[in-house]
């Protein structure tokens, strides 16, 4: 008998959302087929499937011993979060040749569908980094006797959800710092830099207003500028290695000696990036918002403003609400809002209740035979009669102002 041959292995996933991409997040339940297909009969001893995640940095550094002699040190850590194994057909040993427990297949394509729920507890964004990664991905294998195992990997994506619409996240970030230049023995005026966004969370996608002013008393030409950084940390053996990436930035026009720029929601997008990964013990993934003064032959003046890059998006009520308050607090601070000079009068009390319900409430109250008596009396009278008497006209002159006595001394500040 001639054996058939494998002609392809592949895994699909059970995708979960519309753009037909496998995307889960901590407690999902992955789930897939295993497509075989195979030209002629074969015997297999096993399918089986192995599905993990984990975190994992590497990186290298060269160290001198001595005069003549150097070394390298690897630094290395891992973290795993989740290790699942499964046998589709066959059984668990596969080290021997055996023709005991064979399953046949026959010729044609066949689907082996598997199933495993990822853990509750927080799992870390997939990531792939300069020095370290976060992955996670589906292993079959199919074993038949006296052939080598037929592998194949493909990897699925992992979210660990941020919500944008927390408190923390909804709050402005602001800064104010200056600089003064030297120049041998003299000191020009002050460079000062104010910049302020209206929150600290955001999507991809996004982008971020930013509200700035720059005030140039130097003797230089300088320009100011705003970028988006990207942190990368890795850690391993107490160690800990930083990456430090451009994301995106944007450039203001130059400003002259005596010279002020004002920013009213200058719009720097994000583009796609990873979301911030923050619950890692060895990866961590930060942003943050440099607004800074480029200044020609000198240190630069920047603040930083730290973000968190979500995968939950502003919600309609929660962007009024921040938008309501932070663009009252820039419009306070930068734009200078200025209130009414006077306020608006109530409504009359004829809008807020009508005749037929104040005629209807003078009506006669039925009352108990103890309290008869009493409720009969005047001062029922007077409640009734007062009940809904509209309020006096509201003024803005108090109409029985306090008149000071001889002998007492009024309030200066009247």
């Amino acid at each position: 008998m001639v054996l058939g041959k494998v002609k392809s292995l592949t895994i699909s996933f059970d995708c979960l959302n519309d753009s037909n991409v496998p995307v889960y997040s901590s407690g999902d339940t992955v789930s897939g087929r295993v497509n075989l297909e195979v030209t002629g009969e074969i015997r297999v001893k096993s399918l089986k499937i192995h599905a993990r995640g984990h975190a994992k940095v590497r990186w290298t550094e060269s160290r001198n011993a001595g005069s003549n002699t150097a070394y390298t040190q690897n630094y290395t850590e891992e973290v795993e979060y989740f290790n699942h194994k499964d046998i589709l057909i066959g059984h668990e040993r596969d080290d021997d040749n055996s023709e005991e427990g064979l399953h046949i297949i026959h010729s044609g394509r066949h689907e082996y569908a598997f199933s495993f729920e990822l853990p509750q507890t927080p799992l870390a964004t997939s990531f792939e980094g300069r020095h370290g990664s976060v992955r996670y991905w589906v292993k079959a294998e199919l074993h038949r006797p006296w052939l080598l195992p037929v592998k194949l990997k493909k990897e699925f994506t992992v979210f660990e959800h941020i919500d944008i619409n927390t408190p923390s996240l909804l709050s402005p970030q602001a800064g104010t710092k200056e600089k003064t230049l030297c120049c041998w023995f003299c000191t020009s005026g002050p460079i000062s830099l104010s910049a302020k966004i209206e929150r600290k969370g955001y999507t991809p996608g996004e982008s971020i207003q930013i509200f700035a002013e720059i005030e140039n008393c130097s003797s230089r030409m300088v320009v100011p500028k705003a970028a988006i950084y990207q942190t990368q940390a890795f850690y391993a053996k107490g160690k800990m290695k930083e990456v430090k990436q451009l994301v995106a930035n944007l450039r203001g026009d130059s400003l002259s000696s005596g010279k002020t720029e004002t920013w009213n929601g200058k719009q720097l997008k994000i583009p796609p990036v990873s979301p911030s990964i923050l619950d890692c013990s060895i990866i961590r993934v930060e942003y943050s918002l440099m607004v800074y003064v480029d200044i020609p032959g000198a240190m630069d003046l920047f603040l930083n403003l730290p973000l968190v890059i979500g995968t939950i998006p502003l919600h309609p009520f929660g962007s009024r609400t921040s938008s309501v308050s932070s663009q009252c607090s820039m419009n306070m601070n930068w734009l200078g809002l200025t209130l009414p000079e006077r306020p608006e009068a109530p409504p009359s009390y004829a809008e807020v209740v009508t005749e037929e319900q104040r005629q209807s409430s003078l009506a006669p109250v039925a009352a108990c035979d103890d309290f008869e008596r009493a409720l009969q009396g005047p001062l029922f009278a007077y409640i009734q009669e007062f009940r809904f008497l509209p309020p006096p006209l509201y003024s803005e002159i108090d109409p029985n102002p306090d008149q000071p006595s001889d002998d007492r001394p009024s309030c200066p500040s009247r």
